[in-house]
């Protein structure tokens, strides 16, 4: 209540002080009408430009990874906390941590940003992921060979599990708020408005759910395949190391044609 009462009093003071002066400044542009596209000339839009499929993988790959950690640690943390007040009491404390960090983040992304660019933080995210998700596997598939070095550490191979997909989960949703959704937004700057337009609406109709499904998709296919989610998680785990890389990729690729796209941009303004 209180957060909505300051957010309130901030929007009026802006619309009472702050938009008054920058009402000469501020051009008034009347607004298209967006026309929906299909999903079929959304897929052949995407084909057809190398620059938007670039940006629709990165859509699709953040979905997918986090969606396969997730799911995996989620049923290792009921493993640890099988009573549900545990369960609840731990999940507030994520839920504390994942603001914390998240907040942290979006202070630290102008430096980011400002200091190392588009591309450095288009790989941020990504490579949180490959780092963390490598961590979490490696716990869970060789629980056996590193008990004796986690018990000198007093932690179980499954605490210790549950601990580092914690932090995977924390530091992958705080860097996406942080760096990969401001990376994605700024994309769309140098394009045209065409390619501007519909670019966004073949992502909103194709990336978006597909990359909130896909996962979901994959680990169906996997315990169908090999009978339980705990038989299949050497196979999602190579998985997602495979779409993280193809995500590096990705960004990579995208980040010299953002800036060759921003070079055009400024010699069009010039």
């Amino acid at each position: 209540v209180v957060g909505g009462l300051v957010i309130c009093a901030v929007h009026a003071y802006l619309q009472k002080t702050v938009i008054p002066k920058l009402g000469g400044a501020v051009e008034k542009r009347e607004k298209k009408k967006k026309e929906p596209m299909s999903v079929g000339e959304s897929f052949k839009f995407l084909a057809s430009s190398p620059y938007i499929r670039d940006l629709a993988f990165l859509v699709v790959a953040y979905g997918i990874s986090i969606n396969l950690v997730e799911v995996t640690w989620k049923s290792k943390l009921k493993e640890q906390f099988p009573n549900p007040n545990d369960y609840s009491a731990f999940m507030g404390d994520f839920s504390t941590a994942t603001g914390a960090v998240t907040f942290t983040m979006m202070i630290v992304s102008r430096f980011i940003f400002g200091k190392f660019g588009w591309g450095v933080a288009a790989l941020i995210t990504p490579s949180v992921l490959l780092v963390t998700g490598v961590l979490f596997f490696s716990l869970v598939l060789f629980s056996g060979t590193l008990t004796p070095t986690l018990t000198t550490l007093g932690l179980t191979p499954l605490f210790a599990a549950v601990l580092v997909g914690a932090a995977q989960n924390i530091f992958s949703k705080a860097s996406k708020y942080s760096l990969f959704d401001p990376c994605k937004e700024m994309a769309y700057i140098p394009l045209d408005a065409e390619t501007r337009t519909k670019g966004k609406a073949a992502i909103d109709v194709i990336c978006n759910p597909l990359g909130k499904s896909g996962g979901a998709l994959i680990q169906q296919f996997m315990i169908i395949g090999f009978g339980s989610l705990a038989a299949s998680t050497p196979y999602l785990g190579m998985i997602l190391l495979g779409i993280v890389a193809m995500w590096l990729f990705a960004a990579k690729d995208l980040d010299w044609r953002f800036e060759e796209a921003q070079k055009d941009m400024s010699s069009d303004e010039e």
